[in-house]
């Protein structure tokens, strides 16, 4: 059990939950520094750790299960998990459904605020239908930001009760750059998705146009988080740390080229693991000073 529990764990990637829950934390960060000090229960940001955890992970697996015998046909995904036998169709449903009713039922650690029990079964099923978007619209990983945009939203949900401005400057920021290394992440299937009918602005773009309009995504983050620190408003600290997130965009651009996809994964893992920790470390510093 154990053994299947780490395959279970290494299909999901569970260690990129780091590219949307320090976003998630910021967005909770901000929504509890208040001018008389900070606000918030411990088991509020213990129900942002579960639900985020829960919810990633239960999209992950659909989305395994969902494009199983799509990644069969894709030689750059014919050994993953569920194509290559390694684990079963029902181990994964099992996995996914209990994440799913585990994902619900944290949102009753905020209670008595309504808000994350009222909303978890919406948000859950925009988490899951997101598998499906390559089926019939090019605008999938617009979808996939939206998706990970939910993270401070609902961060800051779940401890005020209400909705303003900065979660959703700050979902904003994840809606872009999401959309956007999604985009440089599926270049590499841009010849797959035609041949199989699949649908990706790589393959409606080409490669070179689509890293373009990333590119233009990733300056529409920085002009979110410009705007979220004018908005909020924040200092010094975290307008160096968005001069810092730009420079990183700059390099994780610079590595990769239309001719050359050999570097994405650096661009896509280790690059944007730095952006989401970094920004939370200097938007967390600054709050603090």
């Amino acid at each position: 059990m154990l053994g299947r529990l780490t395959d279970i764990l290494g299909m999901i990637k569970f260690s990129h939950t780091l590219f949307a829950l320090p976003f998630a934390l910021l967005g909770a960060a901000l929504a509890s520094h208040q001018p008389d000090g900070w606000h918030g229960r411990w088991q509020d940001w213990l129900g942002i750790l579960v639900c985020m955890a829960m919810g990633r992970s239960a999209a992950m697996a659909f989305n395994r299960l969902a494009d199983r015998r799509v990644d069969a046909l894709n030689p750059r995904t014919a050994s993953r998990h569920l194509p290559s036998g390694r684990l079963s169709v029902a181990s994964v449903v099992i996995f996914t459904l209990v994440c799913s009713a585990g994902f619900i039922g944290s949102t009753l650690l905020f209670l008595p605020n309504p808000w994350p029990v009222r909303l978890a079964v919406p948000v859950l099923l925009w988490l899951l239908t997101y598998s499906y978007t390559k089926r019939f619209t090019s605008l999938a990983h617009f979808w996939l930001g939206a998706s990970l945009a939910l993270a401070p939203i609902a961060a800051w949900i779940a401890l005020r009760g209400d909705l303003g401005w900065p979660p959703l400057l700050l979902g904003l920021v994840v809606f872009f750059w999401v959309a956007g290394f999604d985009i440089i992440y599926a270049c590499q299937d841009e010849t797959f998705d035609r041949q199989t009918g699949l649908h990706s602005i790589p393959a409606r773009l080409g490669s070179r146009r689509a890293l373009r309009l990333a590119a233009l995504c990733h300056a529409l983050m920085v002009a979110s988080l410009i705007g979220l620190g004018v908005f909020y408003p924040l200092g010094v600290v975290y307008f160096v740390g968005v001069l810092l997130v730009a420079a990183l965009l700059v390099y994780e651009h610079a590595l990769v080229r239309p001719d050359d996809l050999t570097r994405v994964n650096v661009a896509f893992f280790q690059v944007n693991i730095a952006i989401s920790m970094g920004l939370l470390a200097v938007g967390v510093a600054d709050l603090l000073l």
